[in-house]
């Protein structure tokens, strides 16, 4: 089992009701509450908005430059306070990433239960974030923190993009083919270490993943065959794929088995190391969903696991997709897979899990 120690005198997940991107509030209820929210308006250099879930807002400064602004928090899922500052940090920048853009600045947003955890502890969080910021070659420039019950944290980053190189979630073509940069189960270790039960090379991988920089995004985004960027996290692979399906309205087709998974991925799943947030998943978007007969539930729940700091979700051109895949790989990223493929509209189901 896992046996690192943590500065802290009591265990952070311990304080939180939940963790990670897990934290998020489920697809059907945050559609729900942006259901009769004004549209932005008739902002002309607003180029991305909230239509259509994508990763960040985006706008054009002048014709070939534009800014990409984001924030991203949420509650510790370990208990190393600098793992879980470097976890936080590295989620909230790939919003950036994801839009093909180059991050340049941050603001650290705190929130901590300050008659429980110490100021060693809260310093540590904050050294793991801007360490992660330092390996993106940006500065934490600033910040808010308050007082409150359950520790919090994340950033709010600004980025810079060219209007050419900007790739949106509803870019995907009909006939391209599905890269996905990083392996599920994120929410599975994380489920499996709040009960004590994972061990330590598999916290060790969790980690890996989860602070590894998707600073692959702006390469990709150079190139005109890569039509689509989307980087997967607490709404899981299925609901992200989804996003990218309403938005560019095409079909997708996602191959489970071609799918890469933490080494004990499966196996946790199966052992019922799920959570919450797996379940809302699905409740938010099943019946959007085609999946074989006798799909064993472990599989549903690692296609619905969240992921805080996963990959990143590509739609290239299927002439190019093994050129992409392998300059993915090459880049520092040996989970790559290709994993589906998008097809046309025509159907009252969004996605096909074969």
């Amino acid at each position: 089992m896992d046996d690192r120690t943590s500065s802290s005198p009591v265990r952070l997940t311990a304080l939180a009701h939940g963790g990670g991107c897990g934290c998020k509030l489920a697809p059907s209820v945050l559609q729900q509450l942006l259901a009769d929210q004004p549209a932005a308006g008739p902002f002309a250099r607003l180029l991305v908005g909230t239509e259509t879930g994508d990763d960040a807002a985006v706008w054009q400064l002048d014709d070939e430059t534009c800014v990409i602004a984001t924030t991203d928090f949420f509650m510790p899922m370990v208990d190393d306070p600098f793992d879980f500052g470097r976890i936080a940090a590295t989620n909230a920048i790939s919003d950036v990433y994801a839009m093909g853009g180059k991050p340049i600045m941050a603001l650290a947003i705190l929130g901590m239960p300050i008659d429980k955890i110490s100021a060693e502890t809260v310093r540590e969080i904050l050294k793991g974030g801007r360490a992660i910021c330092a390996q993106a070659g940006i500065p934490v420039a600033g910040g808010h923190s308050i007082d409150s019950p359950e520790p919090i944290y994340g950033l709010a980053v600004i980025g810079i993009c060219p209007v050419a190189s900007l790739r949106r979630n509803s870019g995907a073509r009909p006939g391209d083919t599905l890269i996905l940069t990083k392996a599920l189960g994120v929410g599975i270790y994380s489920a499996a270490f709040k009960k004590g039960m994972l061990p330590a090379h598999a916290y060790g991988e969790l980690i890996a993943s989860t602070t590894l920089l998707n600073r692959i995004g702006p390469e990709l985004a150079q190139d005109a065959d890569v039509h689509a960027i989307t980087d997967v996290t607490g709404f899981g692979i299925l609901g992200h794929a989804l996003e990218v399906s309403r938005g560019s309205n095409v079909q997708i087709s996602l191959r489970t088995d071609d799918i890469a998974l933490f080494s004990l991925g499966a196996e946790l799943a199966q052992q019922g190391f799920v959570t919450g947030a797996s379940h809302r998943n699905w409740a938010s978007y099943g019946k959007e969903v085609v999946l074989p007969n006798d799909f064993p539930p472990w599989k549903r729940h690692v296609l619905t696991d969240p992921q805080t700091s996963g990959g990143l979700l590509v739609s290239c051109s299927a002439q190019r997709a093994t050129g992409v895949l392998q300059k993915i790989v090459a880049a520092g990223y040996p989970a790559a897979r290709i994993i589906g493929s998008v097809g046309a509209p025509g159907s009252t189901h969004s996605l096909q899990v074969v």
